[in-house]
């Protein structure tokens, strides 16, 4: 099974698309900034002013 197939044709999808990867292998939808976000952690930072 294969997630995208092309033939005789160059881009199938647009690179920016978030692809779902196939079935349970785990790959999830990473191309997106909802998908970006899971890997992401938010840190507060404070600097004093000079």
């Amino acid at each position: 099974e294969v997630g995208m197939v092309g033939l005789n044709t160059g881009i199938v999808s647009n690179p920016a698309a978030p692809f779902g990867g196939i079935k349970a292998s785990g790959l999830g939808r990473e191309g997106s900034t909802i998908g970006i976000d899971e890997f992401l952690e938010v840190k507060y930072v404070a600097v004093p002013r000079r």
